[in-house]
């Protein structure tokens, strides 16, 4: 089986949407199945639009994993900028808040979504995608939110490097709390 990885820019994160929802929705089986109105594909969907809407700041990236040309998984992020509402809520667990939380633009990647769909999963694709989409990244530090009830996701971050710093619940509808965690990412540019 080829495994393949194409990036997408915001604008091309919305052309390939019908890709993303099909994905999420083979990947997160059981949380819709739920009933949870968070985890609802229309609800994803709508933070999906926020996050590549065209008046957002730019800097969207999308890796969508195919294997054998069939789209399978996906990641995406963006750097966090000046005005990011990202760490609204934020409750470290020490240090100071406001230094935390000073951003630029160039300072924190926020990885906000791994997927794979459930039919393949356990061969390794998460930390694939993990890894192409900081793959030469710029920032100082990753940050990503994770549930923390999620044993799978979470041991398996950890092992990756990412430490916890605190809590946050987003201001999303319906949104949980969730774990913060924190990734140094090496200074290699793009």
């Amino acid at each position: 089986m080829t495994t393949t990885f194409d990036r997408f820019d915001a604008a091309g994160a919305r052309r390939i949407r019908d890709t993303v929802r099909s994905v999420y929705e083979r990947a997160y089986v059981d949380a819709i199945a739920s009933g949870d109105p968070f985890e609802q594909p229309g609800a994803f969907m709508e933070r999906f639009d926020a996050y590549t809407d065209p008046a957002r700041p730019s800097g969207f990236e999308l890796v969508v994993a195919a294997e054998d040309a069939e789209p399978v998984g996906q990641s995406w992020g963006w750097p966090l900028g000046v005005r990011s509402g990202w760490w609204g809520g934020l409750r470290l667990d020490s240090g100071d808040h406001e230094e935390f939380t000073v951003e630029d633009g160039h300072r924190t990647f926020a990885l906000s979504e791994i997927m794979v769909a459930r039919e393949h999963t356990g061969r390794g694709l998460a930390r694939a995608l993990h890894d192409e989409l900081l793959r030469g990244r710029g920032e100082q530090r990753a940050t990503l939110l994770v549930d923390p009830g999620n044993d799978r996701a979470y041991d398996r971050y950890r092992r990756w490097g990412w430490h916890r710093v605190g809590t946050l619940r987003p201001s999303w509808p319906d949104a949980p709390t969730f774990d913060v965690l924190v990734l140094p990412l090496p200074h290699n540019g793009r």
